[in-house]
C-alpha cells in the first residue's frame, strides 16, 4: 500500500515538474561510478580519505564536509566512499591495489553501511526554489528507501 501511494506521488510530481526520468538511485548506489574512475586514463588515489573517515566514525567528529574547487575530484571521492561503505555490493576487489587494505580498520567498515549518495546539482537544476528542491530530495530518498527495502 505504501509503495503504491509513493509511486502515484512520484508520477504526479514528475508530471507537474515535466521531468522525464527518475534521477537515479540514492540508497546504496553501487560500485559503477568508482569502477569507471579506476578504469580511466587519469586516476588520482584518494583512498586515504577512507582511512580518515574510518578514524572518526562513531565519534563526535563523524560529520565531514569534503569541499574542493570545481574539477577537483569531489564526485569521484563520493563514488569511492559509496563503493567502500555501501553494503549491497562487495567492493573489496576495487581496493585490492591500494594501501587502504593494510589499515587497521579497512575490513571493519568495508561494505557495512547503508549509504545515501546525492548530487545536489541534479536537484538544484530540476527545481526553482529551496523549498521545492528539499521536497524533491525528500520524496526521492523516501521512494528509494521504499523500493530498496520493499
Amino acid at each position: 500500500m505504501k509503495l503504491n501511494i509513493m509511486l502515484e506521488f512520484m508520477e504526479e510530481q514528475m508530471k507537474r515538474t515535466g521531468e522525464k526520468r527518475r534521477m537515479g538511485s540514492y540508497l546504496n548506489p553501487g560500485n559503477k561510478g568508482f569502477r569507471e574512475s579506476l578504469n580511466s586514463a587519469i586516476y588520482v588515489d584518494k583512498t586515504g580519505l577512507i582511512e580518515q573517515m574510518n578514524a572518526v566514525l562513531n565519534t563526535r567528529q563523524k560529520y565531514i564536509c569534503v569541499s574542493r574547487p570545481r574539477r577537483f575530484g569531489k564526485s569521484m571521492a563520493a563514488d569511492m566512499l559509496a563503493a567502500y561503505y555501501a553494503k549491497d555490493e562487495d567492493s573489496s576487489d576495487l581496493f585490492q591495489d591500494f594501501g587502504i587494505r593494510q589499515t587497521e580498520l579497512y575490513k571493519a567498515h568495508l561494505n557495512q553501511y547503508d549509504v545515501i549518495k546525492i548530487n545536489m546539482q541534479e536537484f538544484l537544476s530540476a527545481t526553482d526554489s529551496a523549498d521545492e528542491m528539499l521536497g524533491l530530495l525528500q520524496s526521492r530518498i523516501i521512494y528509494d528507501y521504499i523500493c530498496h527495502k520493499g
